[in-house]
């Protein structure tokens, strides 16, 4: 596998991203914000607490929980390619954090994120995507 251990010319990268990104465009339509991961939150949080997912309006009038959401496959796609992306360049290691205040940051960070993302209503990887199909990267 000698085509991972080595760096991609950028101009290459990008003209594939962008070819393959506007087949996606034209299939699906435009990637959103952040709902393939708030999908798969909600069928976590279901599968946890069952019935009672139901007295949390979000999760009843706003974003009913949807195994068949098609946003779910496309952000495991991208984390699954990523994975074996690191993989076969052997650029992939486990690291936990070994003290607590490294899980707290990573928690503080992750939640800002997330909030982040609902308040800007776009994220990076959505922005990205969603305007290559355009060819506009500014």
């Amino acid at each position: 596998m000698e085509f991972f251990r080595k760096t991609l010319d950028p101009v290459i990268a990008l003209a594939v991203i962008a070819v393959l990104d506007i087949f996606m465009f034209l299939i699906i339509g435009a990637w959103t914000v952040g709902g393939g991961e708030t999908m798969m939150t909600g069928l976590a949080a279901q599968a946890i607490l069952g019935d009672e997912l139901q007295r949390i309006p979000f999760w009843t009038m706003v974003f009913k929980p949807d195994p068949g959401y098609w946003k779910i496959y496309i952000s495991l796609g991208m984390l699954f390619g990523a994975f074996v992306g690191a993989v076969l360049s052997k650029e992939f290691y486990l690291r936990y954090p070994r003290h607590l205040s490294e899980w707290v940051l990573i928690t503080i960070g992750g939640l800002l994120m997330g909030f982040g993302i609902r308040l800007a209503f776009v994220c990076n990887v959505s922005t990205f995507f969603g305007l290559t199909p355009e060819m506009n990267l500014g």
